[in-house]
């Protein structure tokens, strides 16, 4: 499908990449949105915490929602995203990645770009204990990366899953990592290595013949902590295989269901390989829009609604 014009125009201030992806990430408050919490069990002994928030009427449809690294369903984005479809008719289901929850999970491993299985458990728990007939999933970044690799390495898509929804997408997890580690992005890696050294050390009390405080003093760049964590939790050789075999990229011409993507040019996140041109134009189950401006999940809008957070249903009333 060919690249979609996009008429994203935020006032001045949002503009700037960096500017809206802080208002985002630190500033912006969603209220209005009542989560009820469900956990549900893995086949490996682990858990995953679902919080779920309802439409006002009775609805068939409802719209898994995947967050970005270190965040978790109570993030803005999240529950901006929950609110605004519960308005246009939807459920809506925010998946808490393994220890994402507020308590650390029970196994060594935890999340990764491309742990689908997960999703596909949320999936297939919805479709044995729930009675909708519509199933969208709307991901963000790392949360965006992986249901596209969801989307497009499995030919069994549950017939339900009728579109997804990127916004803000790794689509190369190397070409983000090279962007993550430049100088102009040094708060932001700063900021999630922090955390992600944090729950490392609750893990090392959990696991301790499996982490040393060596392998914790080596980590310094986000690159080291997949090197010494990610890869070695998740079954990959180094943290170079984790982001090879898992960059959705690859999977993109394999998409069979309608699927929006939505990139900001100003995403400084986001390296060249992360905008998939090729890839959507030479399948049309894929949309592509790169508007000049929103950053990295930012996307200001008026009225605290983001312009993605509208855009998407829309995209749902033509396509589907």
């Amino acid at each position: 499908m060919p690249l979609l014009a996009s008429i994203y125009n935020p006032p001045l201030f949002y503009k700037s990449g960096h500017l809206s992806t802080i208002y985002s990430g630190l500033f912006r408050k969603v209220n209005g949105v009542e989560q009820k919490r469900e956990r549900i069990y893995l086949v490996d002994g682990d858990f995953l915490d679902l919080d779920w928030s309802f439409s006002e009427k009775e609805s068939a449809k409802v719209v898994i929602l995947l967050h970005g690294l270190e965040g978790d369903a109570q993030r803005p984005y999240i529950t901006g995203s929950a609110k605004q479809f519960n308005l246009a008719g939807y459920d809506a289901c925010a998946v808490n990645y393994r220890a994402c929850s507020g308590e650390s999970n029970a196994l060594f491993c935890s999340y990764h770009s491309g742990a689908t299985d997960d999703l596909d458990a949320v999936i297939q728990h919805i479709l044995k204990t729930k009675v909708y007939t519509e199933i969208y999933i709307k991901g963000f970044s790392l949360g965006g990366n992986l249901l596209l690799k969801y989307l497009g390495e499995r030919d069994d898509i549950p017939k339900e899953v009728k579109a997804g929804l990127a916004i803000s997408v790794p689509c190369s997890l190397y070409s983000s990592l090279k962007q993550l580690m430049s100088f102009q992005n040094i708060p932001y890696s700063n900021r999630f290595k922090k955390h992600l050294i944090k729950k490392l050390r609750i893990k090392q009390q959990q696991f301790p013949d499996n982490i040393s405080d060596a392998d914790i003093a080596s980590i310094k760049t986000l690159k080291d902590f997949d090197d010494i964590y990610t890869s070695r939790a998740h079954g990959f050789i180094d943290a170079m295989d984790y982001y090879e075999k898992c960059s959705s990229l690859q999977f993109l011409p394999k998409i069979k269901i309608p699927t929006l993507i939505i990139n900001a040019k100003n995403d400084s996140f986001l390296g060249p390989e992360c905008y998939p041109h090729k890839e959507a134009e030479s399948n049309h189950n894929i949309f592509l829009e790169i508007p000049k401006y929103g950053g990295h999940v930012g996307f200001y809008g008026p009225q605290n609604i983001t312009y993605t957070e509208k855009r998407v249903i829309k995209f749902l009333q033509e396509s589907i």
